[in-house]
């Protein structure tokens, strides 16, 4: 598997207000982004992007209903790992024995993800974001 970047990281979040009063307000991050109770920054250097995800939205994502489900431990943040490959990269932790949450699939904002729990707990996903490489950018 050939990682290019880290593409994304957002704490999981329980309770949207706590959290954006702690990173917003506490913090002074900036959030030029808002899609439904998901908000979100592509100016934080370090990172491609940086939001805080809702477990309901994030459940939707991975479950396609709002609820986690109970035989899956909640995670606590979500971290996504660009690859050129994202079927491929799939396949390869497939082999390695590890349990997909979903196979490689493409989301409504165009990103390919297939994603799986990381052994302490974070929701993993290897991933293709188009918009991170247009005109020739990394």
């Amino acid at each position: 598997m050939d990682v290019q970047f880290l593409a994304s990281i957002a704490p999981i979040v329980r309770d949207a207000d706590a959290a954006r009063s702690f990173y917003r307000d506490t913090l002074g991050l900036t959030f030029e982004g808002i899609a439904g109770d998901y908000l979100f920054t592509h100016e934080l250097e370090g990172t491609k992007h940086f939001g805080l995800w809702p477990l309901s939205e994030a459940a939707h994502a991975c479950f396609g209903t709002t609820d986690w489900p109970a035989d899956i431990p909640i995670p606590q943040a979500s971290i996504e790992f660009e690859v050129a490959d994202v079927a491929a990269a799939a396949a390869e932790l497939e082999a390695k024995g590890y349990r997909l949450i979903h196979e490689a699939r493409t989301e409504p904002w165009s990103q390919i993800t297939a994603r799986l729990l990381s052994p302490e707990g974070l929701l993993v996903a290897v991933c293709y974001t188009p918009s991170f490489h247009a005109l020739g950018g990394n």
